[in-house]
């Protein structure tokens, strides 16, 4: 089920940041990494980063990503966000903030890199699709944003287990259900032709089982780019992070996992992980594991096994505080209130699918953006050509010219078709008939589809089929499951 927004409590930034400079003993975290992986299909990537550098004052600074690509229907999509999406994520950052600014621009910066990445993605005509789980850690404070089923979890030293990350795939979620359907999806099992519907809920067309991931052009514009977010403060004491693709969490729990590799270094940790997760079910799937030790300089070595806890696990800690979308981030002489500096502490998380709500202005908290420049691609947009984000909503009538943030005219076309106000790629050279969608969304049988698309001279630029063995081996009547 998608953690929803708020659900769990809160700590304001500037709370943790008057904490630090008033104990100026706590140095920066030492990041130890170590990744494994065993290919069936060839289609997870990684992407490990730990010295990248940003500008702080007269100097810089330093900050680490791990990031992991579950690719699907190919590699390419898989290879395209591996390679661009930090650069578009970093592009959407304004230069010279504070540490402050920084951390709070993060959520929305990894947003509008999120749906560039895959816009940018989708007009090179491949038709792949990948999940990622991206993962930032600048100082003790973690940045984590997400599509598809590959997972981000972390230990605390103190033994608390935390999702960083969130499942989207349909079986998981009533809301991005009802999200698809209500874009013009359709959801839905798997028909074998003879009335029985096997396997998980897919989208249709498509038959894809994500509702959200950066590429999959092929299915519907309903599949979302747009990234869950969750913001950390870790403790001086430091945790462990396990990312993986869900070859590993269909075999394994969080408990599982991070059991097997106790007290291993990070690289003896991942391989462990991937051993645990291939000997349980077998090597089904491309099955990947970046494991990240977050340690003071002090204690160099993997964390030792915690003490009993008191709460159950994968609970979060009952001091988070809930922060409205209208918090500041001044703690308006609080701080009293925030007296557990020793656990893990949520800064911020929110998984709406809404572009609108997520390019806002005043999401997370802060008023740094460049006006005129699209939201989304970082374009410069000169007065009376942008179009608002807000554009179409209930308050549009409210808007005044200057009332942004703003988007260009072809992510505003992204952005029309992710709300399921325009067919996806209407207006496009690559844009499915819309006889053809019908007959897809039906999910007739393949022989019959052909049929019907030759009778009717439609244009069809690409068609899979899947064929299912029965219990006696028989090959059941062949289903369309995917098309372009």
């Amino acid at each position: 089920m998608l953690p929803k927004s708020g659900e769990h409590h809160t700590v304001p930034l500037s709370v943790l940041l008057k904490r630090e400079s008033a104990n100026e003993k706590i140095e920066r975290p030492e990041i130890c990494h170590g990744q494994a992986s065993q290919s069936k299909k060839g289609e997870d990537f990684t992407f490990v980063k730990t010295e990248c550098q940003r500008a702080l004052g007269d100097g810089v600074t330093t900050f680490s990503v791990f990031a992991l690509f579950d690719g699907h229907n190919g590699s390419a999509a898989a290879v395209y966000a591996k390679e661009n999406l930090l650069n578009n994520v970093l592009s959407a950052i304004p230069p010279d903030l504070n540490d402050d600014e920084w951390l709070l621009a993060l959520p929305r910066a990894l947003v509008a890199g999120f749906v560039k990445t895959d816009k940018d993605f989708q007009e090179i005509a491949q038709t792949s699709g990948t999940t990622v789980t991206f993962v930032i850690i600048d100082g003790w404070v973690l940045t984590v944003a997400s599509v598809g089923d590959s997972r981000g979890i972390l230990e605390s030293a103190e033994g608390g287990i935390y999702f960083l990350s969130a499942d989207h795939r349909l079986e998981c979620s009533e809301e991005e259900r009802e999200r698809i359907t209500a874009s013009g999806g359709e959801v839905g099992r798997l028909n074998t032709g003879g009335g029985t519907e096997i396997g998980p809920l897919r989208c249709w067309p498509g038959g894809l089982c994500l509702s959200r991931s950066i590429g999959d052009m092929d299915i519907g514009e309903y599949i979302v780019p747009v990234p869950y977010v969750k913001q950390l403060k870790l403790p001086s004491s430091g945790g462990r992070v396990i990312i993986s693709s869900d070859g590993v969490w269909d075999a394994l729990s969080p408990e599982t996992a991070f059991e097997c590799c106790r007290g291993m270094l990070p690289d003896s940790a991942a391989s462990q992980i991937v051993k645990e997760a291939v000997q349980v079910k077998g090597l089904r799937d491309d099955t990947t594991c970046i494991v990240v030790d977050v340690l003071p300089h002090e204690k160099p070595n993997p964390p030792k096994p915690p003490p009993p806890k008191k709460q159950g696990k994968g609970v979060f800690k009952s001091m988070f505080r809930k922060k409205s979308s209208e918090s500041s981030s001044h703690a308006d002489g609080r701080e009293d209130e925030y007296s557990e500096p020793d656990l893990v502490e949520q800064l911020f998380e929110e998984g709406s699918a809404s572009l609108s709500e997520r390019l806002d202005s005043k999401y997370p908290v802060c008023n740094m953006f460049k006006l005129f420049m699209c939201a989304v691609c970082q374009v410069e947009v000169k007065p009376g050509e942008g179009t608002s984000i807000f554009a179409g909503s209930s308050d549009s009538k409210k808007l005044r010219p200057w009332d942004g943030p703003f988007l260009c005219s072809t992510c505003q076309e992204k952005k029309e078709a992710m709300e399921g106000k325009r067919p996806s790629g209407e207006g496009e050279d690559l844009g499915v008939n819309r006889e053809i969608k019908n007959l897809v969304a039906d999910r007739v049988p393949i022989q019959r589809f052909v049929q019907l698309i030759d009778e009717r001279g439609l244009y069809v630029l690409q068609i899979r089929a899947v064929f299912f063995v029965g219990p006696q081996l028989q090959i059941l009547q062949p289903t369309l499951l995917l098309t372009v």
